[in-house]
Order: structure tokens, then sequence, then C-alpha cells
């Protein structure tokens, strides 16, 4: 086995931090964290004990003169990730970078490109991409499994901002810059050009806040996509259950079958329910059931996967995971759209394309 991968962990308190870190810990033998960067003013509440003695960095600058690491993973807020992204690779580290990247898709675009022009190994912790269920999904899309598209609707809620704390710099749009759509949403966002693989050409959008407790972005909404291929998405979410919770579903219409997806099937790690055409006087119909997954850490298996494609990409000469610079660009690119759609009350004409 090679020696570990080396990495330094820019961000220590990020609403995700220790996720990551219980991810990368269990990969044993195969990645390292050698550095930090804790970020957000130096604080390191969540910082576990094993790692308490770690060297520790305030500046990337600082981290690049005096750590030895191959890569980072950058779980920074919006304000201060794309930043420190563009100079990692500029020092030619590789770099795992934590959804959403960045407020906006103008903010993300020198980092984009200095990761080209480096040529470092990217990856973004859209862990969606490695799920056995989207897997098949896009497979069945790609082999025309559902003939003509012609509709997908998405719903994704989950707790509501009193829960997440109105306090927390997610909430803080000079910080964050978007609210729901930004920081959760962006993941079905991501999924809608992974799956489907089509441009979307039209969006009508409206967001806002609609539980009663103040925040400075929007709490959820609900958006409607024209695809390049005149099919239809629709997805509905937001910060709306009192009580920490999460519901989410997925389906997929075509002229020959329809699929639906249950991502938190109980006792599974997603359900899919595929029903198809009656050619010869018996419906086609399949359940397909993927196996529970216990791996610790954030994103479990999915996870896994991705900081392994990273790992293998870096060692391999940089080459593509399945996310890449322009398909993060992409996603924020549609984020934005949706933003303007909803304050122009009007549907926006933009391709944006599906990577």
């Amino acid at each position: 086995m090679p020696n570990p991968f080396r990495v330094a962990f820019l961000g220590v308190d990020n609403p995700h931090g220790h996720g990551w870190r219980e991810l990368l810990r269990h990969l044993d033998g195969e990645i390292e964290i050698v550095a930090l960067m804790p970020g957000f003013g130096g604080g390191a509440t969540s910082l576990e004990e094993r790692l308490a003695s770690s060297p520790r960095f305030d500046s990337v600058e600082a981290l690049l003169q005096g750590a030895d690491f191959d890569g980072a993973v950058v779980c920074l807020p919006n304000d201060a990730g794309p930043q420190a992204i563009t100079a990692l690779a500029a020092g030619g580290k590789h770099v795992l970078a934590e959804k959403p990247v960045a407020g906006s898709a103008d903010d993300f675009r020198p980092a984009a490109k200095a990761l080209r022009n480096a040529g470092v190994a990217f990856q973004a912790g859209y862990m969606w991409r490695y799920d056995e269920c989207a897997t098949r999904l896009r497979e069945m899309v790609a082999d025309g499994r559902f003939g003509r598209l012609i509709s997908t609707e998405i719903n994704f809620v989950t707790s509501d901002v009193k829960r997440r704390d109105p306090e927390h710099y997610l909430f803080d749009a000079d910080v964050s810059k978007g609210g729901f759509f930004n920081w959760l949403a962006c993941h079905q966002l991501d999924l809608v050009f992974y799956i489907l693989g089509r441009p979307v050409v039209g969006v009508t959008a409206r967001v806002g806040r609609f539980g009663p407790v103040e925040c400075d972005v929007e709490d959820g909404g609900a958006v409607i996509l024209d695809l390049e291929d005149g099919s239809l998405v629709t997805f509905v979410g937001g910060y709306w259950l009192p009580r920490w919770a999460g519901e989410s579903t997925w389906a997929t219409r075509g002229h020959q079958r329809w699929v639906n997806w249950n991502p938190g099937g109980r006792g599974t790690s997603g359900v899919l329910e595929i029903h198809g055409p009656m050619p010869q006087w018996i419906a086609m119909e399949e359940t397909v059931t993927t196996e529970p997954d216990d791996t610790p850490g954030y994103g479990g298996a999915r996870g896994a996967a991705l900081v392994r494609d990273w790992i293998d990409a870096a060692r391999s000469g940089g080459r593509d995971c399945r996310s890449t610079p322009e398909s993060v660009l992409a996603t924020l690119e549609l984020i934005d759209t949706i933003y303007e759609a909803s304050r122009a009350e009007r549907r926006v004409e933009r391709r944006i394309g599906a990577v």
C-alpha cells in the first residue's frame, strides 16, 4: 500500500467539519490529516483531541510555507473558500472543497481557472454523484430507457432555521450570499446535471423566507427548470420542518418508463421503484433496494468513494473526478439564475450547460 495521502484541513468548525474528519479517520492508512488551518477566527470548538497537537496555521500562505502536505480539504465559508482554493492550486496542492464552494459563480471563476491552470486534482463535496441509485438513474437516462423525458419532480425539506441557529454564518448574507438553495438545494441541483445530462435553458422561481424566523437569506422556495430537450424539472424545498428531520423524493417520468427514488428508504441506502411498459401483456415492474450503509463519517460510503476518487485522481496526474471545476460552476450559475428569476418575478432564459 502506498504511503497515506497527506492533507491539510481548512475550516475546523464548519457544520460538516467533524463529519469530514470522521470520514477521513476511517479511511485507515489511505489518508492522514497533517496540518490544520482552523478558520472562523481560529475557532476549534469541534476539534477532536487526537488532532489537538497537529500543526496549526492562521493563513493559507503560512500553511503553504510551513506544512508538508499533498492536498487540502477546504471547509471554509463562501466568503473565504474561493480565495483559499486559488492559493492552494497556485501552490500545486490538490483540492477537495466542501460544497457549495462559493457564494456565486463569479466568486468561483478565478478559483476554477487556477485549478485548471495548475493541473491539480479537484473534487467537490457533491457526494450524491457517488450514490448507487443516482448512478443507476443516470445510466437509465443515458441508455434511453425512459424514452422521451417528460418531467422530473424533486422535493427536499429539512429542519427549520430556528433549529439551525439564525445567528450562524450560514444565514449571514455578507458571508454566505445565499441560503437554502446555496447550502442544501445545491445537492439536488447538481444532480439535475449529473443524472439528466441536459443543459438548463430557462428558469422560473420564487424563493424567500416562508417560515416565521427572521434571517438574512431565503429559507426555501419553488423552482421550474426548462431543459434543452423540452422536459421539465420542478423543485420544492426549504428549511421548514419543526424538528431535526429531513424528507427527500425524486421522480423522473418519460414516455416509456417512470421511476420514483426514495433516498431515505428505511433500512436501506435508497430505493428505486421502476415502472415500465407492457409490451407483452405483463407490465415491467421492479424495485431496486440498496443495502444499508454503516460507513462512519460524512456521507458514509458515498463520501468514502468521493475521497478515494480524489486521492486516485491526484496520484494519477490530476484527472477529473465526477465533480469538476466546470460542474461546480454550472451548479452555481443555476443557483444564481434561480435568485435572479425570483427577484425579477419572470422566467429567465439562459443556457447553463450539463457537465
